[in-house]
């Protein structure tokens, strides 16, 4: 819910550059990355606090900011005022609370069952993104851009009701006594930990550097009006979410693990690769899409619960910060470069970089070194 209140915007907002007084480009930018760039500010300092007084009652005030947010767009919003939709993006982004959430769901999942878990988070995180970009036009149609807003604050209220009657409190061994020498097991990980976090950087660098393109494919090359986009990412995700199931059944088996997670970014890339290449037509820039989003969708879904793995319980917390903090770095570097490359490059020519983002990040997989095959293994 959060997260589809931060996305609805994201499709809507530039086309109010000549609405708002003393607006560019470049403000119309920034409102839509610097919540990333506060978002990756902060999520481990949440992350640590949590480890001390509990996730729920952090997460309860970073929604609480994120309404906030929210509110004072909506009011800069009817005023017409470009700043003060920058400073209240900037307030949405400074209630960092996705590595709390990711720690939360942690606490509360035998380690049987994280995997599951997770990748229902990740499921939920990819249609958010997909179902901001039908569900904001279709609000600003109607209501405006205060309207996408003020929606942005009720489902940020929502997700606080939904916070503390249906999620159970986790018990107090899941959190940190106080300062304690940094675990054993932490040091081992380390390694693989920063791997995983390199991982999301360059998951979300892709996404936010594709979507910066992808509508000015469907909508210039396709001619697909603006409420008319859901008939190609509805089939797209569903088609994606029907293969994430039996990837995610092939990575528990130990032997497969690896190999499917390097498939999953080889899946990305070719995505990408053919969005490049292809003609500009329905059918294969559809088939393009299904494989960049069965890629990311497994990856996003399997990349939580391989760092919630690898990081001790009593720094979860922490490790979950640090992930989500790579993941809007990377999210605010991808949408500014696939921006100055679509600039100055082409459309299209944003592709074929992150084509080569995921070249790295594969490379970067599966050279990885032979002394932490446990975390691996237990990733599926």
């Amino acid at each position: 819910m959060r997260m589809l209140g931060l996305f609805m915007v994201v499709p809507v907002l530039g086309r109010y550059v000549r609405h708002f007084e003393a607006a560019t480009p470049l403000l119309i930018g920034l409102a839509l990355g610097i919540y990333g760039a506060t978002q990756a500010s902060l999520q481990i300092p949440f992350g640590r606090w949590s480890d001390r007084v509990g996730r729920k009652p952090v997460i309860s005030v970073g929604l609480l900011v994120f309404m906030a947010g929210s509110l004072l767009c909506a009011v800069a919003a009817n005023a017409a005022s470009i700043w003060g939709v920058v400073v209240g993006r900037a307030i949405q982004g400074a209630g960092a609370v996705s590595g709390t959430t990711l720690a939360l769901a942690a606490d509360l999942t035998r380690a049987t069952q994280r995997t599951k878990t997770m990748a229902v988070i990740g499921i939920c995180i990819g249609a958010a993104f997909s179902v901001a970009f039908v569900v904001g036009p279709l609000l600003d149609a109607h209501f405006g851009l205060a309207g996408v807003f003020l929606a942005s604050a009720g489902l940020g209220l929502a997700a606080l009701v939904l916070l503390w009657t249906c999620v159970p409190t986790p018990n107090a061994e899941h959190l940190d006594s106080g300062p304690t020498a940094t675990p054993p097991e932490l040091n081992g990980d380390r390694h693989e930990l920063l791997r995983l976090q390199m991982g999301v950087l360059f998951l979300h660098m892709a996404l936010t550097a594709s979507f910066v393109s992808i509508p000015v494919v469907l909508s210039q090359e396709l001619s697909l009006a603006a409420n008319h986009d859901w008939r190609i990412y509805l089939p797209v995700l569903l088609l994606s979410v029907v293969a994430l199931g039996p990837a995610l059944s092939l990575a528990r088996r130990p032997a497969w693990s690896g190999r499917v997670f390097a498939g999953a970014i080889v899946c990305v890339g070719l995505g990408e690769l053919l969005l490049w290449l292809v003609p500009a037509r329905v059918w294969p820039v559809g088939a393009a899409l299904t494989l960049f989003f069965t890629g990311f969708n497994f990856l996003e879904a399997s990349l939580p619960s391989q760092i919630s793995r690898a990081a001790p319980a009593a720094r979860k917390g922490a490790a979950l910060g640090a992930y989500s903090t790579g993941q809007f770095i990377g999210m605010f570097v991808g949408g500014v470069s696939g921006g100055w490359i679509a600039s100055h490059l082409g459309t299209r020519a944003v592709f074929a970089a992150v084509a080569v983002l995921c070249l790295c990040w594969w490379t970067l997989t599966v050279r990885r070194p032979a002394a932490h095959p446990p975390v691996a293994t237990a990733s599926a």
